[in-house]
């Protein structure tokens, strides 16, 4: 080996190396800026978590009160109308922090995961017959779980009126 090869040989090798560091150095810099990245995340979530729930209870009372308002003769609809607006927009206003309504109707199975039971009452057992409060997700994360009235058989719910 002529003394141009060994030098050819030993700029190579110390090319090489250096291509590997800097190949190296390059995976730390986009590790870290992942990891920045789902660390700003995560703050931002939790930072928005006081404002949801500030929003879940803006948006329940809203569309209890339509609700309940719709019923009664003396509204004309206008009452029971704009409530119902204020509802949509704060559900949307929710969506846009990454918070959108969960589908919860009457009739579906009770999953434990996508809802609370806030009480039971006769009806098709395991079954969801009424929505109390609306629950919210973001992706597959539950935020927050529907509040529903799961039906029970009659003899569980007399049962459980004699033990009570």
């Amino acid at each position: 080996m002529t003394a141009l090869d060994r030098l050819t040989e030993e700029i190579r090798t110390k090319f090489q190396h250096d291509v590997d560091r800097s190949n190296h150095r390059e995976q730390i810099i986009d590790r870290l800026f992942e990891e920045n990245k789902a660390l700003r995340h995560g703050l931002l979530q939790e930072a928005l978590t006081p404002v949801r729930t500030g929003l879940y209870r803006l948006y329940d009372l809203t569309g209890r009160e339509a609700a309940r308002l719709r019923d009664r003769p003396e509204d004309d609809g206008h009452v029971s109308s704009l409530l119902e607006a204020i509802a949509a927009e704060v559900a949307e206003v929710l969506a846009r922090t990454g918070a959108d309504l969960l589908d919860v109707a009457p009739g579906e199975p009770y999953d434990a995961a996508r809802h609370r039971a806030t009480r039971t009452q006769p009806g098709p057992a395991g079954q969801v017959l009424a929505v109390v409060a609306a629950g919210f997700h973001q992706g597959e994360r539950v935020l927050r779980k529907a509040d529903v009235v799961v039906g029970e058989a009659p003899a569980q719910a007399d049962q459980q009126r004699k033990d009570g």
